[in-house]
């Protein structure tokens, strides 16, 4: 139980039209606050979910002590469309199979707006695809957004980075279960299986394996336990269906929707804080490095880590360097 105020709910905005064509149909997002919304409803952290993550998955950064603080800061998690909490591919009729960035930041500019009647955000903070939700809402919404925390994201997902996705999405599609456009006939278990290895290959570093980390600080005996718990059986809980959809949004980020990328970096004002991780495999800091020039205001902090891909969302009882690392860029940016 929390010792802040918390509040949970559901925004059903009807049927959502998406930019790619079809529609969310009786579209519905959870979401869940932390925190207390000021009178002037200014003081507005939203915090967008990554790859398979829901609300409850992301509180452990909350808290008083933590990287987002709810005793000053209203935080708002507005669960991501396909999640297992949100409306997904796995549970809505007729579900688009490219629901972009635009079309989750417009969904969700639509919830602050007519349930808590937000128009300004101190700050978007968001890991991984939430690092790809916070550049899109800087570079959609310039005079909404005060700041952004990218915790290893890009503006535009890299074509290394599609490398990896493709991988993933054939792996899903070559499943006899497959029956086009990332849907299913029933769950591909040995398909998931497959693809939960190749994103255990990607997740973490070679340095991370390298030291034996997964055994000598997350405990697994050997190698073999160590896929099966921390990622066939993560990855296998999780309809096939809305893996495929997440990974569709994120092989198409980009913030210039395939236009001018330096033209779309130039127009952001908000001060934008990048925190790539040192041995980020998928979003690597020479990407971020790239966007700097285009930045009005910019500051690039590399996370040190050989914890690849998940030093940019430290859980401090396994990570309490790089918590703190963050921790403390964040509570700067953020006083200033």
């Amino acid at each position: 139980m929390a010792d802040w105020p918390t509040a949970e709910g559901i925004f059903a905005p009807g049927d959502v039209p998406v930019a790619q064509g079809g529609a969310i149909r009786n579209c519905r997002v959870v979401w869940k606050t932390h925190g207390t919304l000021n009178a002037a409803r200014d003081n507005v952290v939203l915090y967008p979910c990554s790859y398979g993550a829901a609300h409850q998955d992301m509180e452990f950064l909350i808290g008083p002590d933590g990287i987002l603080d709810p005793t000053r800061w209203f935080i708002v998690i507005p669960d991501m469309f396909s999640n297992g909490a949100s409306s997904g591919a796995a549970d809505t009729p007729d579900f688009p199979v490219l629901v972009t960035y635009a079309d989750l930041i417009e969904v969700q500019r639509r919830l602050l707006d007519e349930v808590f009647a937000i128009r300004r955000l101190a700050a978007v903070y968001g890991f991984s695809m939430g690092a790809q939700q916070a550049y899109h809402w800087a570079a959609l919404h310039p005079g909404m957004v005060e700041r952004a925390f990218v915790l290893c994201g890009t503006a535009r997902t890299s074509v290394h980075n599609k490398v990896f996705h493709s991988g993933l999405l054939r792996t899903l599609e070559a499943a006899p279960e497959h029956i086009g456009d990332g849907r299913f006939s029933g769950e591909p278990v040995l398909a998931k299986k497959a693809f939960a290895h190749i994103y255990a290959g990607w997740a973490l570093s070679q340095d991370f394996y390298r030291a034996g980390l997964h055994m000598s600080v997350l405990g697994a005996p050997d190698l073999d336990t160590y896929l099966r718990t921390d990622w066939t059986e993560r990855m296998g809980a999780r309809p096939a269906a809305n893996l495929y959809a997440q990974l569709m949004t994120w092989y198409h980020g980009d913030i210039a929707d395939g236009g001018d990328l330096a033209a779309a970096l130039r127009a952001i004002t908000a001060r934008m804080v990048l925190m790539p991780s040192e041995t980020d495999l998928y979003f690597r800091v020479a990407d971020n490095a790239a966007e700097m020039p285009f930045l009005k205001n910019a500051v690039l902090k590399p996370i040190p880590s050989i914890w690849g891909h998940r030093a940019g969302n430290p859980n401090p009882a396994v990570l309490p360097d790089e918590f703190a690392f963050v921790k403390a860029a964040v509570r700067k940016a953020m006083a200033e």
